[in-house]
């Protein structure tokens, strides 16, 4: 009886040891040391080709983040915004008549040395094919000088303008208004003086040149062209060779309209047509302040249409820079009503 007691009671003993060694091995506990890890290697050190692409990264950034504004250099990098799409490209206003003269090519001048145009006088450039025509007006602007645009406007063709001087002083927003056209402006002196007279002096000479192309970029506010044609086509070797210093070019003609003696707008057609017919292509005089000239230019150009005649544009491929004591010249000259209203918006007639 004490044997199976005592027997029972190391049993008892037994199993109690067990459960504790099974307690104190397999239940997690709060002060047991964290688990160990293995160290890192050591990175290979950056190559001499790795350490330059990370320099040149670098100073690139610096370089961006010196325009940023100084409050916002802690702030994170903002996502580059995307790029803008591009502006889409006006198209060419249509010529609204189909039937339209138009032009047939552009061509672009380097007036470098002064060259000539117009066989005339200057047989140097023979640029026009059979049937080629360029329109050119002198003595501008004057009152008639809109209906010539609006003839030409019609037609979607364009011309190369000559302007006096002395008119652009009084019509500056009508020259301004063949600006706006998109035709050549060039000069026609100052005051249309013969410059092949004996009475003028080098000097002189020079002075209408240089005072008429003052005068056209006054009105203009811009440039003109470095186109030029002697008044009467009366041109000296003294001013030749002055306008090859200046790299301007000389016009002179191959048609020549007479619009200034014609005693009509019919007259005016038929001189241009006839000497056509003759030479078959060439440069045209014509003068926007005649008045048979404005009347005659709708028809002249539909009939240079139908006989299968092509416009050629002049343009320069520079625009001359003017001498700034004549454009100062030009300031003191200036009329105080040059940029006034239209006479007809300020004196209107109420009765008669």
């Amino acid at each position: 009886m004490r044997s199976a007691l005592g027997l029972m009671l190391a049993s008892v003993v037994t199993a109690m040891v067990i459960a504790g060694v099974w307690f104190w091995t397999s239940s997690p506990r709060a002060d047991a040391a964290p688990p160990q890890t293995t160290a890192a290697a050591k990175a290979d050190p950056l190559s001499a080709a790795a350490k330059q692409a990370a320099r040149d990264d670098v100073e690139t950034t610096a370089a961006l983040s010196k325009r940023a504004d100084a409050t916002q250099a802690t702030a994170p990098a903002a996502a580059p915004a995307p790029a803008p799409a591009p502006a889409p490209v006006a198209a060419a206003p249509k010529c609204a008549n189909p039937d339209a003269l138009g032009i047939s090519r552009t061509v672009v001048v380097d007036t470098n040395g002064g060259p000539g145009f117009g066989f005339l006088q200057y047989k140097q450039y023979d640029f026009l094919a059979d049937k080629e025509v360029v329109l050119t007006f002198d003595d501008g602007p004057w009152p008639t000088t809109p209906a010539v645009l609006k003839a030409l406007a019609d037609e979607c063709t364009k011309a190369v303008f000559f302007p006096i001087g002395l008119h652009t002083t009084y019509h500056p927003d009508i020259l301004r208004q063949v600006a706006a056209a998109g035709h050549t402006i060039g000069a026609h002196t100052w005051s249309h003086a013969h410059l092949a007279s004996k009475k003028l002096t080098e000097q002189q000479a020079k002075d209408e040149i240089e005072k008429g192309f003052s005068a056209v970029k006054l009105a203009l506010g811009a440039n003109p062209a470095p186109f030029f044609r002697f008044p009467a086509l009366a041109h000296t070797p003294a001013t030749t060779a002055y306008l090859g210093t200046r790299n301007i070019a000389m016009f002179s003609v191959d048609v020549d309209s007479n619009d200034f003696k014609s005693k009509s707008a019919d007259e005016v057609i038929n001189n241009v047509m006839t000497k056509l017919d003759k030479e078959h292509k060439g440069i045209i005089l014509m003068h926007d302040l005649q008045k048979h000239t404005a009347q005659a230019l709708p028809t002249l150009l539909r009939k240079l249409k139908a006989g299968g005649y092509k416009v050629v544009w002049m343009k320069a491929k520079t625009q001359l820079e003017t001498l700034p004591e004549y454009d100062a010249m030009m300031v003191k000259t200036e009329k105080p009503i040059a940029t006034g209203r239209p006479i007809g918006n300020v004196v209107q007639t109420v009765a008669e």
